[in-house]
């Protein structure tokens, strides 16, 4: 998609740099990151999918910057404006964990996740913490 995204900076009315970069982050990192808590997590193995986003990342400030490709890659993600990959996935795993706690007090998933001991209606036979404990 990156690359696909270098034909718009091609016309004879380009479009700016700042719009660049917001059509990378709304269009292209929602993408890329779709599912992203399937893989990242603390012991997975995650060498491989970082290693196709900092080249997808790399090309992205390339295209936004028109700089060289020769560019180191973290001065040129300051510079666009970009926020480093490693600590976009964390940020979004973070808000992904505040997440089911701002549901309602009697939606099913609040209902799973509850482990308290101190309930005053018997507890789900089918919640995370009684399917791990054994």
């Amino acid at each position: 998609m990156v690359k696909c995204m270098k034909l718009l900076g091609n016309s004879s009315r380009s479009i700016s740099p700042i719009q660049k970069q917001q059509l990378y982050r709304c269009c292209v990192l929602p993408i890329a990151l779709y599912g992203f808590q399937l893989w990242f997590y603390n012991k997975a193995p995650m060498v491989y999918h970082m290693k196709l986003l900092n080249k997808m990342q790399r090309r992205a400030a390339i295209w936004i910057l028109g700089a060289f490709k020769t560019s180191p890659s973290e001065e040129i993600e300051a510079i666009a404006g970009i926020i480093p990959i490693k600590f976009h996935l964390q940020k979004l795993t973070k808000h992904s964990l505040i997440r089911p706690f701002k549901l309602p007090e009697n939606h099913i998933v609040r209902n799973l996740m509850d482990d308290s001991p101190c309930r005053n209606i018997t507890s789900n036979p089918h919640a995370i913490g009684s399917l791990t404990n054994q």
